[in-house]
């Protein structure tokens, strides 16, 4: 069996494009793969036309290291986040083909499975009214469909510091959160990498109370030592990982001993193989691995193939309840949770268990998306509030 080609789908809302890819064979199978590139779409679609011609057309879909290693190395320069979000891509469908050809889930293929479901937390959910009143509404909401996680970036537009009077406002957005979700609900706390050393303390100690399940990203990712500072002071969890882009990278993550929790992204750190090997890594550090999942339902079946087959996976996040819920229909066999449980059930269809629908994929045509952080509004996730 050969490549004989690979296309390209963007399904765009204002706030994400998601970059869905098909690699097509000679014996008729095709598989697909799944990124969301924020603000690099295009550069990513570039990279896949010259990445074609130069590494995948003819390659062996069974030979996916070989394929990953030409594509990583093959060019020379160093592969960066564009280039690993496209090496994925392709990882994925090439995973998505053995695993239709031999007519086995891929989780069965990377060491069977160690779990019959696996845990979800809620994001994007948080897009009403600012007040402590609307996010305690929003919050019950989330419980009310089932799940038994869920996660949110109080903090506004946040940047180093955080002035007493946000500060007491951000902590009470939290407080609202918890009393709707009760004490048995996980609460994770998204900080984006706004904050300093200093602030990130401060703003953990504030939050003790309320038993968040991890800090996220509490300060820049560049600096190491300024994340383990943050880890030395604070007895509550910390997670961080999804800018990270290379699992060699996490080496002296690991070695700081900085993080509880690891964050990569499916989609970005060379696919689903990559962050296997990744998260059997974290194992030997006592680490478990919860992935970052800003994508549709396809990136969101792969990291359940993830799920299914890794001792130290805590659990998955999902956005495609509550931000742009219609582009689910975009996907045949979109994985859904189980509102009993608060899990994904464990998919037991050959490769990934989806099938992109390209005709209803162009019915959500590539857009400017924009989502700035850094603006008042963000978390709305519309343009109007200088958001994506």
């Amino acid at each position: 069996m050969r490549i004989t080609r690979s296309s390209t789908h963007v399904v765009g809302t204002p706030w994400r494009n998601l970059t869905y890819v098909q690699v097509h064979t000679d014996e008729g199978l095709t598989g697909v793969g799944e990124t969301r590139m924020l603000g690099h779409t295009d550069a990513l679609l570039g990279y896949l036309r010259e990445a074609e011609v130069n590494h995948i057309a003819g390659s062996d879909p069974f030979a996916v290291e070989d394929l990953v290693r030409r594509m990583k190395y093959g060019d020379f320069g160093r592969a960066g986040e564009i280039v690993m979000s496209g090496i994925a891509v392709v990882e994925m469908a090439c995973w998505d083909i053995k695993g239709k050809a031999l007519g086995v889930p891929v989780w069965q293929l990377l060491g069977g499975q160690v779990t019959e479901r696996v845990p979800a937390y809620a994001n994007g959910w948080y897009t009403t009214e600012r007040t402590p009143e609307a996010y305690h509404a929003a919050a019950r909401e989330v419980v009310a469909r089932g799940y038994r996680a869920l996660k949110i970036d109080p903090f506004g537009a946040g940047r180093l510091e955080l002035d007493p009077p946000a500060s007491r406002f951000a902590v009470s957005l939290i407080e609202a959160v918890r009393d709707a979700i009760g004490p048995d609900t996980e609460l994770m706390v998204e900080m984006h990498g706004r904050f300093s050393p200093a602030t990130a303390i401060r703003l953990a100690r504030e939050l003790v109370p309320f038993r968040p399940a991890w800090l996220e990203e509490p300060v820049p990712p560049e600096n190491l030592k300024a994340l383990a500072k943050v880890a030395g002071k604070t007895e509550l969890p910390i997670a961080t990982g999804e800018r990270i882009h290379d699992r060699i990278e996490f080496r002296e993550l690991f070695e700081s001993q900085a993080a509880d929790v690891i964050q990569p992204d499916v989609g970005h750190i060379g696919g689903i193989l990559e962050a296997r090997k990744l998260a059997a890594t974290a194992e030997t550090h006592y680490v478990t691995v919860a992935p970052h999942n800003v994508g549709g339902s396809v990136l969101t079946a792969a990291s359940l193939q993830l799920a299914a087959c890794t001792p130290n996976f805590k659990i998955l996040e999902h956005f495609n309840d509550f931000a742009d819920a219609e582009i689910k229909n975009v996907v045949r066999g979109a994985p859904e949770i189980d509102p009993e449980t608060g899990c994904f059930p464990l998919s037991h269809a050959p490769g990934l268990g989806v099938e992109l629908d390209v005709d209803a994929a162009a019915e959500f045509p590539q857009q400017q998306a924009r989502f700035d952080l850094w603006a008042d509004g963000w978390e709305r996730r519309t343009p109007a509030g200088g958001s994506r």
